[in-house]
């Protein structure tokens, strides 16, 4: 069983909820990204943001979105997030990203050594909120997040793609996601405490857009059933200011890809949720 991290109570039933592992914003054809294991053909129901970047509109669907509304743009967890993110002293920057892009991970089980600084503490984040949405109902005996509710890894009017055989191809959002986290397992940089190679910063930032990306699904697709639903709305919440976070302190994502997400940043922002030390280094 997963655990939970930010441990809160909820006033809301969860217990129907089980997992089974599923699950851009710009329009930037200049990150090109490794080739991946090959899964099995989805069928593909909607419209395209390309693993590479690229993007187009799905179909209208400009309907209110309850968490961009300030009322709900809440957090279980009180504090400077910036302290969660800050790179300890005597901690190599390399080890310390790779650390916290751990704690982005949607994995059953994280390898023991990365356990050992307190931010990976927060590995299970992603990977609770994720589950949320992915496991088996035991009354339908269906996910959350499936083929069928969502033929596409979209976010609002985007839809992100996954490049396949050199060509955009879009695939049910549970299948992007299996397909993001074997393409990082496969990085060979989780767990690493020295030695990273020339490439790692470009290789974060890629797994950070990915993550992200995961993100807006959840917010555009399940924020309201079951997030809401089930009172872990602010649980979300707190992850995702964590997360981004992390990325404005690090540099880690570009301005232009967390478009989807905006509206929403701009709130924590303002609500000072998003210290305003990591957002001036973006803007220094």
């Amino acid at each position: 069983m997963a655990r939970r991290g930010f441990a809160r109570s909820s006033t809301k039933s969860n217990q129907n909820l089980k997992a089974s592992y599923n699950s851009s914003a710009a329009n930037n054809t200049s990150s090109p990204t490794p080739p991946m294991p090959s899964l099995p053909h989805a069928s593909c129901l909607a419209p395209v943001a390309a693993h590479d970047g690229r993007q187009t509109p799905e179909a209208s669907i400009d309907q209110p979105r309850r968490f961009l509304s300030e009322k709900y743009a809440k957090c279980s967890v009180k504090g400077n997030f910036l302290t969660l993110a800050a790179q300890p002293k005597n901690v190599e920057l390399g080890e310390w990203l790779a650390h916290q892009r751990e704690w982005l991970l949607t994995v059953a089980e994280v390898r023991a050594e990365t356990k050992v600084l307190a931010v990976v503490e927060m590995n299970r984040l992603l990977a609770g909120m994720l589950q949320v949405v992915q496991e088996v109902d035991a009354n339908s005996g269906r996910a959350l997040c499936n083929d069928s509710t969502c033929p596409t890894m979209s976010a609002g009017r985007l839809t992100y793609t996954w490049l396949e055989n050199g060509r955009p191809a879009k695939i049910p959002a549970p299948s992007y996601i299996v397909r993001v986290q074997r393409w990082i397992l496969e990085n060979n940089l989780v767990g690493k405490a020295s030695g990273f190679p020339a490439n790692f910063s470009a290789d974060v930032k890629s797994i950070v857009k990915q993550m992200f990306r995961c993100y807006a699904h959840l917010y555009y697709g399940h924020f309201d059933h079951p997030f809401w639903h089930i009172n872990r709305h602010l649980e979300l919440n707190s992850c995702f200011v964590h997360f981004i976070t992390v990325a404005l302190y690090y540099d880690l994502l570009p301005r232009k890809d967390m478009e989807p997400l905006q509206g929403l940043i701009d709130i924590f922002i303002i609500q000072g949720v998003i210290p305003r030390e990591a957002v001036a280094l973006t803007q220094s």
